[in-house]
């Protein structure tokens, strides 16, 4: 399953550029070009990563980070022609996993994204590999279930998709993801 990255910004040609080379680097992209829009996206689609610039129409790149991080703990990159040290201060203290200003290397983009996506991933495997809900005990590093000590044999994939679920309750999730 390809990682999923949000790209939010208001001028076309850089969303053209992102896109172009987060889908060569095999990323499934969503794209908005303002700060509801990006809300919208982010709860439908459920991203791996969002790439967020500050000054978006509607509602600026930090409301988004805000309300965002109060609803979930996605790694997000901040792309922006904001390159004040309190600018950057303000955006890594709001949450930002990272901070890039334009104009920006798209090769180093990419790799700040890697690096990101794989913190992140490290941290979840280390944080919750064992997931337990009301009787519920899943391990995702032995792939095993129990429910009230008892084991449930499921294959990986029935597995993956309890995960899933138990790990983002309260969101409503699409079929596909």
């Amino acid at each position: 399953m390809l990682d999923k990255i949000l790209v939010v910004d208001d001028e076309p040609p850089i969303v053209d550029m992102l896109t172009y080379n987060l889908e060569r680097a095999n990323y499934q992209v969503f794209v908005a070009y303002d700060g509801e829009q990006a809300l919208a996206v982010a709860r439908r689609e459920l991203p791996d990563l969002i790439i967020l610039d500050l000054m978006l129409p509607k509602l600026d790149g930090l409301d988004v980070c805000r309300a965002l991080r109060r609803e979930r703990d996605v790694p997000i990159i901040m792309l922006t022609a904001r390159d004040a040290e309190v600018d950057r201060v303000v955006g890594l203290e709001l949450g930002a996993d990272d901070y890039v200003t334009k104009p920006f290397s798209p090769r180093i983009l990419l790799a700040r994204v890697r690096s990101v996506l794989r913190r992140s991933q490290e941290s979840i495997t280390e944080d919750v590999s064992m997931l337990g809900i009301a009787g519920l005990e899943i391990d995702t590093k032995k792939f095993q279930l129990s429910i009230d000590d008892t084991a449930v044999d499921l294959t990986k994939s029935e597995l993956g998709i309890l995960h899933f679920l138990a790990s983002h309750r309260g969101w409503v999730a699409a079929r596909s993801q």
